[in-house]
């Protein structure tokens, strides 16, 4: 199997979606959020988006751990911007990309109903502004909207093409 990258601004099922289609494919699972530091944790849980000079060690961290993983690895990342998905490429030379996006209002509603994760609502906003949706092949952009099963059939289907195992 092929690196794979979910992405997408917070709320829109990263982690879920990455961990139901790497258990799909056997392949291993790489939880970005794992590899913050406390001090990034700290700035988020008050509030503050993180800079690029927050998240470059982070991106190489995430790289490194799924570049270590036999046969590829599905990464659940926010990767919001292209130069994010550029240093990950650095080291994962050949990675499909997954892209969850919805509607703010959707996200919000979704976010508000979780209480186990650091990211307040607030820096909702600030991922929108960041995002620079990805384009072009090896890349599929699912619409959250649609139900969990559909959005995990529909990225298991891209995986399998993308790897060539269909």
């Amino acid at each position: 199997m092929r690196h794979l990258l979910v992405m997408g601004v917070c709320g829109t099922g990263k982690s879920t979606v990455a961990k139901a289609l790497s258990e799909r494919l056997g392949a291993a699972f790489v939880e970005a959020d794992a590899f913050h530091s406390t001090e990034a944790v700290a700035r988020m849980a008050s509030g503050l988006p993180l800079t690029d000079e927050h998240r470059w060690g982070w991106l190489d961290r995430i790289a490194e751990a799924a570049a270590a993983q036999p046969g590829g690895a599905v990464t659940a990342c926010s990767a919001l911007k292209q130069v994010y998905r550029t240093r990950l490429r650095a080291t994962l030379r050949d990675m499909g990309i997954i892209f969850l996006h919805g509607s703010k209002t959707l996200l919000t509603e979704r976010m508000a109903a979780r209480s186990d994760h650091f990211m307040p609502i607030s820096l909702l906003e600030s991922q929108f502004a960041d995002l620079e949706a990805p384009s072009g092949p090896g890349v599929l952009a699912i619409d959250v909207a649609l139900p969990r099963d559909v959005v995990v059939g529909q990225a298991c289907d891209f995986a399998n093409a993308f790897s060539g195992t269909e």
